[in-house]
């Protein structure tokens, strides 16, 4: 186990697993602590007997938001120089599919954290929201736009013009999140989840995860033709002549990522 200051990551079978370690503060995010996730994300997509990446938080909350005392003092001129949102651009950037297991207090900042997996199981009693308005400033790491594609307009500028909290079971009915479930039973669901990802053909989830985000950018015959050479990609790997030769042969494939 190794442990950073702010992020603590360990490797659990074929998991690698990111833990906010700044309990007393709700995990709230520093430039410091999103440099340090950013670096662990990094650290597991290139590593290539880890096939999924795990976040959670300690203590009471996944993340409270943004460090406000942090951030109290800035112009936009400081804001300019410092570039706080190359980190988060990084995070974005990762290949391997990211499951999110969330508790609490998903806030903010947080909630864009949240919004940046593929994937979300809460626990029961976990509030989402956005209440940047509540103190005069918006969200700046993607929390208008990610909201917005996966809820839709109306709903998004619902909640982020009013600062208000939206309960686990409503984020599970927006789509928000895949699962709700009892706060000590997040942590067995998660890896769960993450175990059943982790079994299957590393390249066609690369692929798979990748083709999902396109569809959320590009126009439907866009998207249908990079799927289509993502399809014919996969052809050309071990692990799809391994595939269909077990399903032949009617015995469990064994994956090798090549």
């Amino acid at each position: 186990m190794q442990t950073a200051p702010y992020v603590e990551t360990k490797i659990d079978g074929r998991i690698g697993r990111v833990i906010l370690n700044r309990a007393e503060q709700y995990n709230a995010l520093n430039r410091e602590m999103v440099r340090q996730i950013a670096e662990a994300f990094e650290s597991f997509d290139a590593h290539d007997d880890i096939r999924v990446i795990l976040i959670e938080g300690t203590g009471k909350a996944f993340s409270s938001g943004a460090d406000i005392e942090e951030l109290a003092g800035e112009t936009p001129i400081s804001l300019e120089l410092a570039d706080p949102f190359a980190d988060w651009d990084r995070i974005s950037r990762i290949k391997k599919p990211i499951i999110g297991a969330v508790h609490g207090f998903v806030l903010g900042g947080g909630f864009e954290l949240a919004l940046s997996c593929d994937l979300l199981i809460a626990a029961e009693g976990t509030q989402f929201g956005f209440p940047e308005i509540l103190i005069g400033v918006m969200p700046g790491a993607g929390g208008t736009q990610r909201l917005t594609k996966r809820i839709g307009r109306t709903r998004a500028l619902n909640w982020l013009l009013t600062g208000e909290r939206m309960q686990a079971n409503q984020a599970l009915d927006y789509g928000l999140v895949n699962e709700v479930v009892a706060l000590a039973e997040l942590e067995k669901a998660a890896i769960a989840l993450a175990e059943k990802i982790a079994a299957q053909p590393p390249l066609s989830v690369r692929l798979i995860k990748e083709a999902v985000d396109k569809a959320v950018d590009l126009s439907t015959q866009a998207g249908m033709e990079h799927e289509r050479k993502n399809f014919y990609l996969l052809f050309s790997t071990e692990d799809q002549k391994e595939g269909m030769s077990a399903f032949k042969e009617k015995r469990r494939p064994e994956f090798k990522g090549r």
